[in-house]
Formats: C-alpha cells, structure tokens, sequence
C-alpha cells in the first residue's frame, strides 16, 4: 500500500478510492469558459483538474480560475521553473512537473516553495522523453530506462526532504505502460496511472481500459486519467466506467444485449436514452435493457431492474420478478420513473 498525499480536499494512496483526473483542453486564459468545463467535470464525477500552465499570462489566468472555483486544480508546467513557483503561490493545490527538464538548481528552488506552501508534486517521465543515458545503462529496455529515471528523480527529491510525490510514468503502448508502473510501484509513492497519447475516443478506450484495468487489478494505482483525443467529460465517464466495472466505485453497472436478427425494437436508441438518464447515478445499480426473448429475460432476472423488448412491447423485470409490460411508445419513459422509485430506496 502506498502512502498518502493530499491534493486539496482528495486523498490519494493508502488505500483511499481511486481518484478520477482530466485536464482541461483550452487556454486557461479564457477563463469563463476553463470555469466551463471544470464545472461539467465534476457533474460527470471527476475529483481532479489539471490545468496548462505555460507562460506568465497563463500562470495569472489560473490564480483568477483557482479563486472561483472549489476544485483540486493542478498546474501543469514544463521547463521554466518560474511557472511553477508563481502557480503554487497562485495557489495550485498540486504541480506536474517533469525533473529532467528543470535544471537541478532551478529544481531546488520549485521543491523549497512546494515544501513551504504544503503542496504536493506529481513528478512524471513519458516513453517519448525517456533519455540515451537511462536508456544505455538498462540494456535498451524502455520499461526498465523509464522506471531507472523515476526513481533517480524520487531519490532526487528525498535527499532534499520532500516525499509529498506522486509518481507517473506513461506510454503511448499498453504493455509498456503496465510493465513500467508494475515496476514503479514498488517505491511506495501513490501512483498517477493511465496511457498517454492513446487517440481518439473507440481507439484510446480500448488502450486506456486495458492498461489501466489490468493494472488496478493488481493492486497498482491510486489516481487515473483516461486521456482521449476527445471532450474531458469522455474521458471521465470512461473512468467511472472503468472503476464501476472492477467494483472499485459506486455506480451503474449497465448491460445491454449486443444486436442481432431476432431485435424487432430500435434497440441502439432505447439503450442510449435510457443509459444517458442513469449514467451519473450514484449507487450500486445494476440495470438491463434487452432486444429479444432469448437473453432478454435471463439477464433481466439478474438485473436490480430490467426490461426486455419484443413486437412492440416491453417487460419490466425489477429484482428478478416480471411485474409490467407497456407498449413501446411509452417503455423508456416509464422505465426510467421505475429507475428513479427503485433509486429512491437506496
């Protein structure tokens, strides 16, 4: 179990729930619309922001955004140090940094403001900046050279008396990814997981789910991203997908049958307006819609609450008893308001 850092309001590590991160993905100086999206970030239920920071306009912007907002907001920089002294003392709640492109001296400096202001420092190596020197001295292996380079900048930090870190080590590659955090992990520190540059929304969930999945399985990671070529708000319900189906969060666990010739109903839509009023709900609830009579009534029975279409009809099914049918004009209607009395319970 790795120990704890605390990002505002959130606890990370220690066993605490798995924090759920985005960044945001326009200038920061247009703040109205940076207020925007973190607002519709927490709506989706994520717990994390981390904001671009990367000139003096942007550091100023983000010390207006942090005044108006309640948020755990971390300040990503890269290469002037300055940015990450004047973020913190704008007051981010968390800096993201990458060491290898600080110098040492200008390094000490970020790590003695930090300490001062008790804020805690994200320290990060991607595949695509992992150096010759690291490379060389593990033989070649990237996995290998990206943890040799985290954990140099750990000790780094340690010989200064500060371990308010948590640590992030990403590939573009899956097995990469894994093989790398599996060995990070054994440092202690909590753990920031997720595989970067992963594409767009069908491609990156794939690689996301897999990489992160497997690793949460194991026991590894204490904080995620889902980091997609898409709107953030994807990216957190991805997440919350993720963590709902390993059991690691409260939330809706959703099951639909997969399309083929015996559907007579408009499946794809029934399922979508019904998942788009109950993906946000926060309870341990599992929920069937079904196209057929041959799985519709097994999955159904196994469902908190469920209903199965055919010829224009539907049957409600809700903790495994049939008790309803309707006709299809009304079904997705009524079925959500029995979804909302079942929810009224918990």
């Amino acid at each position: 179990m790795s120990k704890t850092v605390q990002i505002k309001n959130v606890i990370i590590g220690g066993g605490n729930p798995i924090a759920i991160q985005s960044m945001t993905n326009i200038p920061v100086t247009r703040i109205d619309a940076t207020l925007n999206q973190i607002d519709e970030f927490v709506r989706a239920g994520g717990d994390v922001m981390r904001i671009a920071v990367p000139n003096a306009e942007a550091v100023m912007a983000f010390g207006k955004v942090r005044k108006q907002t309640d948020v755990p907001l971390v300040a990503d920089i890269h290469f002037d140090y300055r940015l990450a002294i004047a973020a913190i003392e704008a007051g981010a709640d968390k800096i993201r940094i990458n060491p290898g492109n600080i110098a040492e001296k200008q390094l000490d400096s970020v790590i003695d403001c930090a300490k001062s202001h008790g804020v805690p420092i994200r320290i990060g190596v991607n595949s695509g900046s992992v150096n010759a020197v690291a490379l060389k001295a593990c033989g070649g292996v990237k996995a290998e050279a990206l943890s040799y380079s985290l954990e140099r900048y750990v000790r780094y930090f340690e010989n200064r008396n500060f371990d308010d870190l948590v640590l992030s080590v990403k590939s573009s590659d899956v097995r990469e990814t894994i093989e790398t955090n599996r060995l990070v992990a054994r440092l202690g520190y909590p753990l920031h997981l997720g595989v970067t540059e992963a594409g767009l929304l069908e491609q990156g969930l794939i690689k996301n789910s897999i990489g992160i999945g497997t690793l949460l399985l194991e026991g590894i990671g204490d904080t995620i991203r889902v980091s997609l070529t898409a709107d953030p708000v994807k990216e957190v319900y991805a997440a919350k997908d993720i963590l709902v189906s390993l059991g690691l969060r409260k939330g809706v666990k959703f099951v639909s049958c997969p399309k083929c010739g015996r559907c007579s109903i408009d499946l794809e839509r029934v399922a979508g307006e019904v998942y788009d009023c109950v993906k946000n709900l926060d309870c341990d609830l599992k929920i069937a819609v079904m196209g057929c009579e041959v799985n519709g009534p097994g999955e159904c029975s196994d469902a908190d609450i469920g209903m199965a279409g055919a010829n224009g009809k539907y049957v409600f099914f809700k903790h495994g008893k049939r008790y309803k049918t309707v006709d299809e004009s009304v079904a997705v209607y009524e079925f959500i308001e029995e979804i909302k009395r079942l929810t009224n319970d918990y």
